[in-house]
């Protein structure tokens, strides 16, 4: 049986990226955790776009209204500073708010430092799309969505991307699946897809 097509959004907010003035590192890192996490075939539709409420706002809402996305992931300006607006402009587009995801980011940052309480970072429902506030850092990027591993290999802390494929199908997205090596996808068993 062949893997559902997925449609992604990601969208990397910064001031400094989209005017030139850095490379932007975040559309990068979500591409390559993605591209080795998931098996389905993945059209990603990509934006680097200033810290402007309004602006991040029109952009979610093209994303999943007009693209068609299934699910889309921000990184950046999700912490306390003026410019940061992340959080706000999910929570405007939003049908439904998701916080266990925010909590379960918060408790994998504060592993490695205690200023991960200043995070924050939404997820929430629009539509049929799950958008989700990513850290802003290559690394931390990959830690949220992955988790914590020890030496030996096993999950000491579960990376949210776990939950994001059965959000996506109760919400009438793709069926999503995993290398369980990167990311252990889980779902209950009446929601498993049998193999055929």
């Amino acid at each position: 049986m062949s893997a559902d097509a997925a449609r992604i959004g990601l969208v990397s907010i910064s001031d400094r990226a989209s005017t030139g003035v850095y490379q932007d590192a975040g559309l990068p890192a979500l591409k390559e955790w993605l591209g080795a996490a998931l098996v389905n075939p993945v059209t990603y539709e990509e934006r680097l776009i200033p810290d402007e409420q309004p602006v991040i706002e029109a952009t979610l809402r093209a994303l999943v209204d007009e693209a068609g996305c299934h699910l889309v992931l921000t990184t950046g300006g999700t912490g306390p500073a003026k410019r940061d607006v992340t959080p706000e402009a999910t929570l405007a587009v939003a049908d439904k708010v998701m916080p266990g995801f925010g909590e379960q980011m918060r408790q994998i940052s504060l592993r490695f430092v205690p200023t991960a309480i200043l995070s924050r970072q939404v997820a929430v429902i629009r539509g049929g799309a799950l958008i989700i506030n990513l850290p802003g850092q290559p690394k931390s990027i990959r830690e949220t969505l992955e988790g914590l591993k020890g030496e030996d290999g096993a999950q000491i802390v579960p990376g949210i991307f776990a939950a994001v494929p059965y959000c996506i199908d109760l919400i009438g997205g793709p069926y999503l699946e995993s290398r369980p090596e990167v990311c252990k996808v889980f779902r209950p068993k009446s929601a498993l897809r049998k193999p055929g």
